[in-house]
């Protein structure tokens, strides 16, 4: 050879990350900046903590991605509202343990950098930080040549909060008596879309473009509608009410988070009717023909955040919830457990 190679000619354009870099700058300045030092583009994102009204203050962190979601958006190419959804997995899972989110990184890989993309990609990240109230302080964008589909890539999520040591929600303090308040999720969240995908393309032949009256809108609107954040939600309620214990249903449905908080010698009740299931999950479940026990420890089925709470305060955090312009239900309650062993229960 007598050409001398670059790594922009195997597939890697060091020139083009830079300048999205300096995108990425302009977008993490949309975001809460109180605390963070510097911006996007160190070795490392710095933020000062501001432990003021906290005894014993304790960082809580959490990482996720958004599973086979992703495929619903190459699909449809578009990109805008992935992101939120990203935030969304990772601050909901703090937040149900009383932490306050404060600062967000992401990784997104793709084998071409694809900037018009990967920018709508970070807007909706920016997004869902601003509806968190967390900063986005720094990422990572690799470009992998052969690792990937065209315009496909992968995406992940990291966000830290802190919480005082002494009002961290972990359920222990959940008795027999108690109420379980549902809060209302904006549809299938990021959970369950490889059983989604399998009933939709697979079984019913469906186009993303296809439109589904039992739905009132195309099959690809329903399936990408964002994931709610509750963050600043369970930062109100926690911060006025007696809340025992918080849930986030993701992955396992109702069924296998709610007993993740649950004391040994309780068990949960969920009362089927409580509440209003969105018609997606009742599409789903008549077209896959899937039970009511695998259709509980898949999908939300309308509830993405749930609420311990003692049984006097159950309609005024309802109340309060409605206030907020969110819905909210009782749907169950807080047994002693029996001599079954079981921990959850639909009558």
């Amino acid at each position: 050879m007598t050409k001398s190679l670059t790594y922009a000619e195997a597939g890697v354009d060091i020139d083009k990350a830079s300048n999205f870099v300096s995108k990425i700058k302009e977008l993490a300045k949309q975001t809460p900046q109180s605390g963070v030092i510097g911006e996007i583009g160190g070795f490392g994102g710095l933020f000062a903590l501001n432990m003021t009204n906290m005894e014993n203050p304790v960082l809580v962190s959490s990482t996720d991605g958004v599973g086979t979601k992703l495929k619903i958006a190459f699909m449809m190419n578009k990109h805008d509202t992935i992101g939120i959804d990203l935030v969304a997995m990772c601050v909901n899972d703090i937040a149900v343990q009383g932490a306050k989110p404060l600062f967000f990184l992401d990784y997104l890989a793709m084998g071409k950098l694809n900037n018009e993309v990967a920018t709508e990609i970070i807007k909706g990240i920016v997004e869902g930080c601003k509806i968190a109230n967390c900063a986005l302080i720094g990422g990572e964008t690799a470009e992998m040549p052969g690792m990937y589909k065209a315009n496909e890539y992968d995406l992940a999520g990291f966000v830290v909060g802190i919480a005082d040591n002494n009002k961290i929600i972990d359920g222990s303090e959940i008795r027999v008596g108690d109420k379980i308040v549902g809060i209302t999720s904006s549809g299938l969240h990021s959970n369950g879309y490889s059983l989604v995908r399998r009933i939709c393309f697979d079984i019913l032949k469906l186009d993303i473009d296809s439109y589904i009256p039992d739905l009132g809108r195309t099959l690809g609107e329903e399936l990408l509608t964002p994931t709610k954040i509750y963050s600043e939600l369970v930062r109100l309620l926690i911060r006025d009410l007696p809340i025992r214990g918080l849930a986030h249903i993701t992955g396992g449905g109702i069924s296998e988070n709610i007993v993740r908080i649950i004391p040994k010698p309780c068990k949960v009740v969920i009362q089927k009717g409580s509440w209003e299931i969105p018609p997606v999950f009742k599409f789903l479940q008549n077209s896959g023909k899937i039970s009511e026990k695998e259709m509980m420890r898949t999908f939300n089925n309308g509830i993405g955040l749930i609420a311990v709470v003692p049984q006097d305060y159950a309609e005024d955090i309802v109340s309060r919830i409605s206030g907020m312009k969110e819905k909210a239900y009782v749907i169950g309650e807080i047994v002693k457990r029996d001599k079954s062993k079981a921990l959850f229960n639909m009558v």
